[in-house]
């Protein structure tokens, strides 16, 4: 059945508008009583559609259950802005592997550096990319792709999860040896094309984040994430 992520739920009806709604009368082409999911803060809805219009599809709710494919851990991906296809390419697949937000920050090696105003733009389609991939990937939320922040701003908000990781191209400890085992929000901070400078690992270590390595060779500022995110989901039985 078609996916779609609403925050209109009431008791025993929902709605969908805007882009969503024109989506399933025009391109869909669905018809009344057609069946779809709908979804809202990790619960699915079995939905019956009872009208569509241009602008609205009401529906009944039929069932509802919690997501099976939403973590047991609430993952946040700090990433330093790379080139924006980089980014988009590292949103998207992000939010396959079930992170909970993706916050972009700005580390002193990064050769794009785009401002908070011009970033704004950009982060409409990281968000619609977001978005899409959570359909995709049968998500139960939309990961929030966060306005772009300083790099102290982002070491003060990794250091507040209950496991801070920071992944150094100069080595570190394997993710085998991080224990997960009651951590309930996982941080992970990765570099942009040019990494990290030391200061600014120093930094991040005195802020209580460990380093970490992801192997001996030197993974490109969009692998990084999908591996480094990858291993923390696997080792945390959310793979």
């Amino acid at each position: 059945m078609p996916r779609f992520f609403t925050d209109h739920i009431g008791k025993t009806q929902a709605r969908i508008i805007g882009d969503d709604a024109v989506h399933i009368g025009r391109s869909l082409r669905m018809r009344l009583g057609d069946e779809i999911i709908l979804c809202n803060a990790g619960t699915e809805y079995v939905c019956k559609i009872l009208t569509i219009s241009n602008t609205e599809v009401v529906c009944d709710i039929v069932s509802s259950h919690k997501t099976t494919a939403e973590p047991s851990i609430s993952l946040t991906l700090y990433q330093a802005v790379p080139k924006l296809d980089k980014l988009e390419f590292i949103v998207q697949k992000a939010t396959e592997l079930g992170c909970a937000k993706i916050v972009p920050f700005l580390s002193g090696r990064c050769v794009s550096r785009p401002d908070a105003k011009s970033f704004a733009k950009k982060r409409e389609r990281l968000s619609k990319i977001a978005l899409e991939a959570a359909k995709q990937s049968g998500r139960g939320i939309c990961p929030e792709v966060a306005d772009i922040i300083s790099f102290k701003q982002a070491v003060s908000e990794l250091s507040q999860n209950d496991v801070a990781l920071i992944c150094y191209e100069k080595g570190g400890k394997s993710l085998n040896e991080i224990c997960f085992d009651y951590a309930h929000s996982v941080g992970v901070m990765i570099g942009s094309e040019g990494g990290f400078e030391q200061a600014e690992a120093n930094l991040c270590v005195q802020n209580g984040a460990v380093l970490i390595g992801l192997g001996p060779r030197i993974l490109r500022c969009e692998t990084a994430p999908v591996a480094a995110v990858s291993i923390i989901m696997s080792l945390t039985g959310n793979m």
